[in-house]
């Protein structure tokens, strides 16, 4: 799945930068998306996410692109890789500036692990 959202005021720390914080948020916000999509009818949960390191700052104005793909399925979980792309509209460049997997579980409604379809 791919989607894209624009860094505004509000996303930036003190120094003028993107807050980790909330790239973490869309990051696990648009692998939750794609799996839930991917397999309607599940209840999934964020169980996991691997290394969490920033390639590089991102400033107000940046269109960020997230590409999240399916890379590994158990029996009661799946994990999906998130790339992060900033794009300047001015120069028409793009910067990869994170990538991680996430690690979801699924729930029935009592909230214990049940099998994917």
């Amino acid at each position: 799945m791919e989607t894209y959202t624009v860094v505004r005021p509000e996303h930036l720390n003190h120094y003028g930068h993107l807050f980790g914080g909330a790239l973490l948020k869309w990051v696990d916000e648009v692998a939750w998306i794609a799996a839930s999509r991917d397999n309607p009818g599940c209840r999934f949960v964020t169980v996991g996410m691997d290394r969490v390191e920033f390639h590089r700052g991102v400033h107000q104005g940046a269109v960020l692109r997230f590409d999240a793909v399916e890379s590994c399925r158990g029996r009661t979980s799946l994990t999906y890789a998130v790339s992060v792309f900033a794009d300047d509209l001015e120069t028409g460049q793009e910067a990869s500036i994170f990538s991680t997997c996430i690690t979801f579980v699924r729930l029935d409604v009592e909230g214990r692990k049940i099998a994917l379809p």
